[in-house]
Order: structure tokens, then sequence, then C-alpha cells
């Protein structure tokens, strides 16, 4: 038993400590999620022997935890973490290489690596079936967003799934439902000029190399942005939103030569009727009146889109909907928080692609303040999303 657990008096409590340890003790990389899967589904079957729980898995080394008590809403929540397995893969991200500290409980919160996402969901969600019974299990891989892919694991899941009406996502979020969700894209944007070398700086264009007026680019990139989140007003439940999360450009073993490209990665948050093609005709044409005149002249600048999904909702009458309207307050004592301009996105949408009514609901986290790769979250508000999950699944509340 996990330190701390017995003191905590609560036989719910106990199941998810002991959940949050054993997903902390295996690594669960995006689509390589099979040895978490095999060591969740044995600790699994020895707590609750009476479920068959299975390791379903797909491509070369992705899996999910699939179980079914029969009847009732398909209860989801997915497996891999943002950072990959042991949180040392993108110090380019996280400033550390260093890996991060095992689980720690104390005092009612539980902090460890990457509990918001999606660690904390996980256990409530594992824990919650277990105890009502009903319903299918769904804890995916590959519930994150990567360039190349999107949804393997919900998508291997629904191939061959007998047909669902309704699903709750457990994923971390505000303290509310969440029953619609925008689109996303990746968006690339190449801006090239001609290679040169450091100790003739004048042989590249522009004058210098590219790096050396990357500010100007990113300048162009950030007006685009205001212009996009200034025409694409919240729609419904839902809002824009779009960032700049990776740039690159040079050979880091050789910086004598001046590259020829500018890389900037980003991720756009898209509501509902947005097309991957205005988005980069948009960014193009600020681009080019950016470079035209100035220092870039000369260069070229492309966009290239990755269209993850499109934006999705579930009609507000839905049963599961109403259903997670009366759970909530019977758990909470409180209506939940009305929720507008919501820019987070997960595999919901392909449960709604799906003709699947959808509600998302979780518990909420924050980062740590010795460490960014781990999370913090309070035991007893757990307790509380495993209680709704079990009321939606198999209680008075259930659709």
């Amino acid at each position: 038993m996990a330190t701390g657990v017995r003191r905590l008096g609560s036989f719910l409590t106990e199941d998810l400590v002991e959940l949050l340890g054993v997903l902390d003790q295996t690594p669960a990389p995006r689509g390589r999620e099979s040895l978490a899967a095999a060591a969740l589904a044995t600790w699994c079957a020895r707590r609750w022997p009476a479920i068959e729980w299975t390791v379903q898995p797909y491509g070369a080394e992705g899996a999910n935890l699939v179980a079914t008590c029969g009847p009732g809403p398909l209860l989801y929540s997915h497996l891999d973490t943002s950072l990959d397995g042991d949180g040392r893969s993108a110090p380019e991200v996280t400033g550390r290489t260093d890996p991060p500290a095992p689980l720690r409980i104390a005092d009612g919160v539980a902090e460890g690596f990457c509990l918001g996402v999606a660690r904390a969901p996980v256990a409530a969600a594992v824990a919650a079936f277990a105890r009502a019974g009903r319903g299918t299990l769904l804890i995916a891989g590959s519930g994150t967003h990567r360039r190349g892919g999107h949804g393997e694991g919900v998508r291997a899941f629904l191939d061959t799934a007998p047909p669902i009406e309704s699903a709750i996502v457990a994923k971390g979020g505000p303290p509310g439902l969440i029953t619609a969700e925008p689109g996303a894209a990746f968006l690339r944007v190449r801006v090239t000029g001609r290679p040169g070398v450091s100790m003739l700086p004048e042989t590249a264009l522009p004058a210098g190399g590219i790096v050396r007026h990357a500010g100007l680019v990113l300048d162009a990139v950030e007006t685009w942005r205001e212009r996009y989140l200034a025409s694409r007003a919240p729609f419904g439940r839902v809002g824009a939103q779009a960032g700049i999360g990776a740039i690159r450009a040079g050979w880091t073993e050789k910086p004598d030569l001046l590259p020829a490209e500018l890389l900037l990665d980003l991720y756009v948050i898209t509501v509902p009727g947005e097309r991957g093609s205005r988005l980069a005709t948009e960014l193009t044409a600020t681009l080019h009146a950016v470079l035209a005149g100035g220092p870039l002249e000369g260069c070229s600048a492309h966009v290239e889109v990755e269209w993850l999904h499109d934006a999705q909702a579930t009609d507000e009458r839905a049963p599961i909907v109403t259903a997670a309207e009366h759970a909530w307050e019977h758990v909470f004592d409180t209506p939940p928080v009305d929720i507008v301009g919501w820019t987070g996105t997960t595999d919901g949408v392909v449960l709604r692609e799906h003709g699947i009514d959808t509600v998302r609901v979780g518990p909420q986290s924050v980062r740590s303040s010795s460490d960014p790769r781990r999370d913090v979250v309070e035991l007893a508000v757990l307790e509380r999303y495993q209680r709704l999950y079990e009321a939606l699944l198999g209680g008075a509340h259930a659709p």
C-alpha cells in the first residue's frame, strides 16, 4: 500500500492512490503504450478479477486497455502522456534532462509526472468503472496530439467496437461540463533565402543570414495571430487560439554555415467552418507583406498545413449531457460553471465524428512549483470525479 493511504481513511482513495502508483511506474510514450497498458491490465485483473481486462494492440507498439461490463456509456481516457516516456526526452520544452521524481502522496495531495495529462483522470476513470460494473472502459493510446497522426488508439477501438450511443471523456479541465470541442491543425512556416558562411556574411540572403532576421518572421506570425483571433469570434462554446511551439534553423554541429531556411511550427485551434487552405492563405499573405521592402525581400515564404480534425459538438439536450448535469449537482452540490470560448481538444472530437454523444469532464490540477513536468492534484477532488463517473455509468444519473 502506498505511503499515506491508510490515514486517508477512504477505500475510494486507496484505489486511486494504488492506480496512480501503477501508472507512475511504467512510461507510456505516445504510440508506444503497450508495456504501460499491460502493467495496468495486470494490476486491475488482480484487484477486480471478475472483470476481463483486455490489452488491445494497434500499430507497432501502441495499445489500448479495454474492459466491458454490459450495456451503458463508454468511459474514455488516454494512457499516453504529453511528454514522452520518462519525461527526459523533451528538454527543449521543459529545460530539464534529469528524471522527474517519483509519485509523492502526502497530506491528501498527489504530485507526480503528467498527472494532469492524463494519469489522474485515468485513475479516477478506472476506479469508477470497476465500482460501477456497467458500460465500457477505454483507456486509449495516442490520445495526445502529435505530428503525423491523431487518435490512432480510439480509432482502432471504434473499428471493432459495437455501436455506442454516448461517452464520457475523463480528462482534466475546468470545473464544468464540456459539450463542444474546437478543431486543430499544425502549421509549418518555411522562409527560405540563400545559404552563406559566417566568415563572409554577405554571401547569404539576407545578408548576415536568415537567423539574424528571425525576429521579423516571428513578428509577422504574431501579427497574423492577432488578426486570426480578432476575426474568429467564439463560436458557441468554443474559441480560436494559436501559438508558435517550435523554431529551427541551421546545423548545430557546424554553426560557421549560415542556413538558407527558417522553420516555425504552430499549433492552431479552430472554430467550426474553418479550412486549412484559408489559414495558409492568410498567413502567407501576412508573411509576404513583411518580407517585401525589408531585409528579407528576395526570400520565399511557404505555409504547410497538417489538418488534425474539425470542431465537433454534442447537442446539449442529449441524454448524456442532461445526466451529467444532474450527476454534477448531486456530487458537487452546485451547478457546473458555464464554459464558453473553450480552446482545448481531445479524442472527444473523434467520438463525435462517429455519431457518439460525448461530454468531457475531469479534475483540476496545477503544475508543481519545483518541476514543470509534475502536476499536483488533490485526492479529495479526484475522488469526487470518480463518484461523478460512477453515477454516469451505473448510478441513478446514468443516461
